[in-house]
């Protein structure tokens, strides 16, 4: 009696060429992903950096620059009746451009929520793609 090759019988071989090929496209994809991520962190750190150091030079030039107006503006009105006038609209208009300010933080802190926007786009596609395929 012959001996009865199963594997061969059964395509196992052919199964388990499907696999390693299955394994290893996957492992590429893993990879091109990654290197996507990588590459947006990098990207996004330069932004964050430069975003940064632009708004410490323009907090320190901003303060300065509306400290002398401010100064300035009360030396011209010091000998006038409007004096305190004068002194409350400096203010007002101070925490009106701290309100200011505060609301451009607060945009921009919603627009951080776009970081990665390609790398989630991939791996959404790459999950959706899976889940039709089991």
């Amino acid at each position: 009696m012959g001996r009865v090759n199963w594997a061969a019988l059964l395509n196992l071989q052919g199964l388990a060429a499907r696999w390693r090929s299955a394994m290893s496209e996957g492992a590429i994809a893993v990879e091109d992903r990654l290197e996507l991520a990588r590459l947006e962190w990098a990207d996004h750190k330069r932004r964050l950096a430069l975003l940064a150091l632009l708004l410490v030079i323009f907090g320190v030039l901003g303060v300065v620059s509306l400290l002398l107006l401010s100064a300035a503006v009360l030396v011209q009105f010091w000998d006038t009746p409007q004096r305190a006038m004068v002194a409350w609209l400096l203010a007002a208009l101070w925490c009106v451009a701290c309100g200011a300010v505060l609301a451009l933080l607060l945009s921009m802190a919603r627009q951080a929520h776009s970081a990665f926007a390609l790398t989630r786009r991939e791996l959404a596609h790459d999950w959706r793609a899976v889940k039709e395929q089991l």
